[in-house]
C-alpha cells in the first residue's frame, strides 16, 4: 500500500485526546497539528522528540492538513501506527496470494456482516472449500524480539475471538491474522500483562479451532507492503 502523497518528517511534540498529536516540521520549524489515526496506547511510538512521518492533504472537508503515518525507531526501522492501513495491505497481500494459508481462496469479500452486529474483515470463499472469516489486528507493541498484542485492554477485541469461534462451530474456518506494522520484530505472542481477558479468551479461541496467524511489514517512507510471516507462540498465553 503506498502512501498517496510524499510524506513530510516531522519531531513529535506531544500526543494526546488519543485523535490528535502536536510536531513540529523539520524542514520549516513550524509547529502543525496532525490527526493520529490510532486509539490504542501506542506503548513507545509516542516520545516527545521521536521522528515521524506525516502525509499532508489538501481536503478541505479534513480539519487538519496532515496525518500521522510513521515514527522512525532505533537500527533504522519504522513502526506504522496508522490502524486503517492493515486491512488494505492485508487486502493486497491476499489478492497477491502471499498468505499460503488462505491462498487457494478465490473470492474475498470485504466488511462483511456476521456474528452479533459486527462486520468480518474479510469473507473468502471457493468452490469445495468451507467460507474463511478472517479478522486483522494491527500489532504495534515490541518486547525485544516479540512483537505483542494489544497494547491496551481490548472488549472488542475479545468479542472478535468469540465470534470467529462460534463460526468453526457452524463448520467454516476462523483465522486471526496479525499484522505486524513495525520492522524490529521476529515472533509474536500476546501481551497478557497488559489483558489477561484477551489473553483467556485467545486461548479459548484457539482451542476450539479458531486459527492464529501472523505477518509483518516492510514499511519505508513510500507505503506499507505485505511482509514475511512470523511464528506465533504455540504456548498458551494466559499467564
Amino acid at each position: 500500500m503506498e502512501f498517496t502523497k510524499p510524506l513530510i518528517p516531522a519531531r513529535l511534540i506531544r500526543r494526546y485526546n488519543r485523535f490528535l498529536s502536536d510536531m513540529i516540521l523539520e524542514e520549516t520549524g513550524q509547529e502543525v497539528r496532525a490527526h493520529c489515526p490510532n486509539p490504542g496506547a501506542m506503548l513507545g511510538l509516542k516520545d516527545a522528540g521521536m521522528r515521524c512521518w506525516l502525509e499532508p492533504n489538501d481536503d478541505p472537508k479534513k480539519k487538519l492538513n496532515y496525518g500521522w503515518r510513521l515514527v522512525e525507531l532505533e537500527g533504522g526501522h519504522m513502526a506504522g501506527i496508522d490502524t486503517s492501513i492493515p486491512n488494505r495491505v492485508v487486502a493486497e497481500g491476499l489478492r497477491a496470494g502471499l498468505v499460503p494459508e488462505l491462498a487457494q481462496y478465490a473470492n474475498i469479500r470485504p466488511e462483511v456482516k456476521y456474528g452479533n452486529g459486527s462486520r468480518v474483515d474479510f469473507l473468502l470463499t471457493g468452490d469445495g472449500l468451507p467460507d474463511a472469516y478472517v479478522e486483522v489486528k494491527s500489532v504495534t507493541l515490541r518486547d525485544g524480539d516479540w512483537a505483542e498484542f494489544p497494547d491496551c485492554v481490548t472488549a472488542r477485541g475479545a468479542k472478535h475471538l468469540a465470534e470467529l469461534t462460534e463460526m468453526v462451530a457452524l463448520g467454516h474456518r476462523a483465522v486471526m491474522l496479525f499484522l505486524v506494522q513495525r520492522t524490529d520484530c521476529k515472533q509474536f505472542r500476546l501481551a497478557a500483562h497488559l489483558d489477561l481477558g484477551y489473553a483467556r479468551a485467545f486461548d479459548a479461541a484457539r482451542a476450539a479451532g479458531v486459527e492464529a496467524i501472523c505477518y509483518g511489514t516492510d514499511i519505508t517512507v513510500d507505503g506499507v507492503f505485505f511482509g514475511h510471516q512470523m511464528p506465533v507462540d504455540p504456548s498458551p498465553q494466559a499467564i
